[in-house]
């Protein structure tokens, strides 16, 4: 039992943290951090500790009730009577109370949740909260969320006092009948054997109870392999990898992207953010993509690395429909240095390279062109630097470069800039585009733009609006039409 209960539980693990990892974005953007923490948590806990521990108490009771009214009955022939009417009895008052716990016990996990996401919360953004005094209210909001717990907790408690009474009186009338039967029939048994009947009936009272409980507290607990069940088999991200629709490994070798009537949206039932779009970006072309808040910019991004997928149309690359190949293959082949610079806790050579596949004079050639060298060869422990988690021990224009080396090691023939310097100074800015513009020269580059003057000299334009392309064509003519919406924004900038 010992076992395969821990057999179990590490499967079951397993199983969920590979489907959890695997889910898509737009899962983790309507579903509750603390909701898929407290699944990962405390349902996992319960599942490791409490459901084989409950099995295997179960099991004992469960042989020792059958063992002791076996023997009672054996010997008390008459209590054979009884026994049918007290355990229709038994059966009703375990079924309803069974019935009413395994409810209770999913709304104590429901809302068990909240707390895990307010702490949460309040623990990333404890620097705002004190900033602004807010700490009495953050905490009168946990407070609330634990008692709104306990709500759910305490009925619990109330309905295994209401079964203990039910339970006690089923095992009082076998004690009651057993009694009675053997003064019945005195004279057919035996002063022991009378003794030993009356002695296991006094003792199956609490065996019944021990019973009902590990059956209840099993079929509670159950809910917890419920709900991770659940987990584990929400619908995950397309295939990793599709053997028999493998590109080649030189894939893409010229970095044409050909986007036919491509639409998309975030989730079944929303809008499309994308819609329509047809356009032919050329091998090395630099396209810089822009439009006003929510034009569809960042949608496109995230279309060309599948993170939504497409609802109509096609994205072609070197002559390969995306959406046919596994995520890997993709994504292994396309690089993106994102608005918001992404670092792991660990060394800065790991976040450079976390696959190991470039050797150090590489990692420092990286670093050299992207304007990094210095400041890592002036840490006391170089490459082995360690990042705190996100890279808080880092500047964000740091971290930004730290990207763009990054990108630099990886060199793929397409390169996908999302608002890359809108979080850093005019300087690290210049820097950025610059290395980009010679060390990415033949690649293709798609940029979206937070400063209008760092795509002028770019090949071509994309104006989207509302998630169509308005205008597409290079800066220059654009600007010589004083009616173009790429006009109106490079106005609005002070560029014309």
């Amino acid at each position: 039992m010992a076992v395969c209960g821990i057999r179990a539980s590490r499967v079951i693990h397993l199983v969920l943290l590979a489907n959890v990892l695997r889910l898509p974005i737009t899962f983790f953007d309507v579903t509750p951090q603390g909701r898929v923490l407290n699944i990962i948590a405390q349902d996992m806990a319960d599942i490791d500790y409490v459901v084989p521990f409950t099995m295997r108490s179960m099991l004992n009771v469960v042989l020792q009730a059958l063992a002791s009214l076996g023997f009672i009955v054996a010997n008390l022939h008459l209590l054979i009577a009884v026994v049918p009417l007290l355990a229709l009895v038994y059966f009703f008052a375990q079924r309803f109370y069974v019935a009413t716990s395994r409810q209770l016990k999913r709304l104590e996990s429901v809302s068990r949740s909240p707390i895990y996401s307010h702490f949460g919360e309040t623990v990333t953004g404890v620097t705002t909260v004190r900033a602004y005094r807010q700490q009495e209210r953050f905490i009168e909001t946990s407070e609330t969320k634990v008692d709104n717990n306990l709500v759910c907790h305490y009925p619990s408690i109330i309905s295994n006092r209401w079964l203990a009474i039910r339970l006690e009186f089923v095992g009082n009338c076998i004690l009651f009948f057993a009694s009675l039967f053997a003064v019945i029939a005195r004279d057919d048994l035996s002063p022991g054997i009378v003794g030993l009947s009356i002695t296991y009936a006094l003792n199956v009272t609490q065996t019944l109870n021990w019973m009902v409980r590990m059956t209840t507290e099993l079929e509670t607990n159950i809910v917890a392999v419920e709900r991770v069940k659940e987990y584990s088999e929400t619908p995950t991200e397309a295939a990793w990898d599709i053997p028999e629709k493998k590109p080649n490994p030189s894939w893409p070798e010229k970095g044409v992207v050909e986007m036919e009537d491509y639409g998309t949206r975030y989730r079944e039932g929303l809008d499309l953010v994308v819609k329509g779009i047809d356009c032919y970006i050329n091998s090395g072309e630099k396209v810089g993509i822009v439009g006003r808040t929510g034009a569809g910019k960042s949608s496109l991004t995230l279309a060309l690395f599948r993170i939504i997928e497409p609802a109509q149309g096609r994205i072609v690359i070197d002559g390969v429909d995306i959406a046919q190949i596994g995520l890997h293959d993709l994504r292994s082949k396309l690089t993106i240095i994102p608005q918001e610079p992404v670092l792991f806790s660990g060394s800065l050579r790991m976040n450079l390279d976390p696959f190991d596949e470039h050797s150090d004079d590489s990692v420092w050639r990286a670093l050299e062109h992207a304007h990094l060298k210095n400041f890592v060869k002036g840490l006391p422990t170089g490459l082995e630097h360690e990042c705190t988690e996100g890279g808080e021990n880092l500047s964000v224009g740091q971290r930004q470069l730290v990207c763009l080396a990054r990108a630099l090691l990886r060199k793929t023939k397409i390169l996908i800039l999302d608002e890359a310097t809108a979080a850093v100074d005019l300087e690290t800015d210049d820097l950025i585009q610059h290395t980009i513009r010679t060390e990415f020269s033949d690649a293709t580059v798609l940029t979206i733009a937070h400063r209008l003057n760092t795509i002028m000299d770019y090949t071509r334009v994309m104006v989207l609006d509302q998630g169509r392309i308005k205008e597409m064509d290079s800066p220059q003519s654009l600007l010589q039409n004083s009616d173009s919406i790429f006009y109106g924004m490079a106005a609005d900038a002070g560029l014309v």
